[in-house]
């Protein structure tokens, strides 16, 4: 059997630079990484996140190294370099190596060429004044809430310092005065592997110990999940293709919970249930496991691609649900007129909550987004409500930290129907690890990503 040859870091810089390029013209992470060649994959996409965790870092250094931003591929280039370089202790690699490397990737890329000496100059002269640049680069800034970043100079200081755009981070600020900082830093840390146990296939003790004799440690949180104590591929862990179990972090296993296990009635059978943008499946395949066979569920989404990993997964759990591709906020075009009995609306938002498992996230939205994203669930609420039966619950969630797309959407929404309940819920949830200070912690214990969760009931006719 031939040994797969070891891959040479500067193609994996040129690939994690390539993809930069995307992420910076509007391609999600994901599919910048998809366009790998997949021996590549794994190395590219762990280099790619530590970029993006610093590209705020490594842009304000870039800044101070070049008088005019070069081109897309050569800048890629230079700020991926940076921001695997700019701290040796959090190094993958020794920097001189990266930047040997890195000039390497300029010499063979007849797109870069001619600036593979423009970039050795550069990065040489990081490695020699480094410390000066990096004290440079944090700049003055401004920590006070309230306080508008935009009127202040030095800002580049604040974005080198937390990674985020300026935008995002004076949304946190008037959002979260007391908490603001927490949520920053571990956005900007790695997020454990999280998966959901399919109860109706096993216990999460049995599954434990199933792994436990294949060597796979894992750690309890919540009712159904498990967190490892180390990133696997999901081939390598035990019980996966017979369904088992499912990724999917904790925060948003607490959906399907949510809505059945607040509703005794929701238990009972020949119930429909609607999971309106429904897509990748996890939570469809979760209220599956926990509510009555005989439920009917409806997984919808817009996307035909994205249901067809709705049916793959469905199909690897042993559930069933009927798929349909189709625009929520369209119902003409897919309702059949019944009213369901309970609707889970997981909208589409900035998924700021999940900025630690997708970092490109932060760099890829637009300020002007929120405010476009927020009036797409408003309209999804309004549209989804009467498709709800007197007495049923619908469960509004995003995987967003903003209020807009959260308590304000629900406070507004409420407002404005009366025949509508706000339920104890878990509100918003700002992710959270083992790092975060007892001070800090949520209503939800453990290690989750951020979510924002309401459970409104239509009331019954007077």
């Amino acid at each position: 059997m031939t040994q797969a040859q070891p891959v040479a870091l500067w193609q994996q810089l040129q690939a994690v630079a390539l993809a930069l390029v995307q992420i910076r013209k509007g391609t999600s992470g994901t599919a910048a990484l998809d366009a790998v060649a997949p021996a590549l994959r794994p190395g590219v996409q762990a280099l790619l996140f530590h970029v993006l965790r610093q590209l705020g870092r490594a842009q304000a250094l870039r800044d101070q190294l070049v008088s005019r931003t070069p081109a897309p591929l050569a800048d890629a280039l230079l700020c991926s370099a940076l921001a695997l370089a700019w701290d040796e202790t959090a190094a993958p690699y020794d920097p001189h190596t990266l930047v040997n490397q890195t000039v390497e990737v300029a010499k063979k890329n007849r797109n870069t060429q001619g600036q593979a000496n423009f970039l050795n100059a550069c990065l040489r002269r990081f490695l020699r004044e480094r410390d000066a640049l990096v004290l440079a680069s944090d700049g003055v800034g401004v920590e006070a809430p309230g306080t508008s970043l935009q009127a202040e100079p030095n800002q580049s200081g604040l974005v080198a310092k937390w990674n985020h755009p300026l935008w995002w981070i004076a949304l946190l600020q008037r959002d979260y005065p007391e908490h603001w900082q927490s949520i920053l830093e571990t956005n900007n840390q790695a997020a454990p592997m999280a998966v959901r146990v399919n109860v109706q296939r096993t216990t999460r003790e049995d599954l434990l110990a199933q792994w436990q004799q294949a060597g796979v440690l894992a750690t309890p949180v919540g009712d159904y999940g498990l967190v490892l104590d180390k990133a696997r591929a999901v081939q390598d862990i035990p019980g996966f293709a017979d369904g088992l179990w499912s990724v999917q972090d904790p925060a948003a296993q607490c959906a399907a919970p949510l809505l059945v296990n607040t509703s005794g009635k929701l238990k009972q059978s020949s119930l429909r249930v609607l999971d309106a943008c429904a897509a990748p499946g996890g939570k469809t395949a979760h209220l599956l496991e926990l509510l009555s066979p005989d439920a009917q569920v409806v997984a919808l989404d817009i996307d035909a691609k994205r249901c067809e990993r709705i049916d793959q997964n469905l199909q690897r759990l042993g559930l069933k649900a009927e798929i349909v591709v189709a625009d929520a906020a369209q119902p003409k075009t897919w309702w059949d007129g019944q009213q369901f009995d309970a609707i889970l609306l997981d909208a589409p938002c900035s998924a700021s909550g999940i900025v630690r498992r997708h970092p490109d996230v932060r760099w890829l939205r637009r300020e002007s987004d929120i405010k476009q994203l927020a009036a797409i669930q408003k309209n999804l609420l309004k549209t989804l409500w009467p498709l709800l039966k007197p007495g049923g619950r619908m469960l509004y969630c995003t995987c967003s930290v903003f209020r807009q797309e959260g308590e304000l959407q629900v406070k507004t929404f409420v407002e404005h129907n009366t025949d509508c309940t706000l339920h104890p819920s878990l509100g918003h949830l700002r992710p959270q690890n083992s790092q975060t200070p007892a001070a800090l912690v949520d209503n939800l214990a453990g290690d989750h990503d951020g979510f924002y969760y309401a459970l409104l009931e239509k009331r019954l006719p007077a």
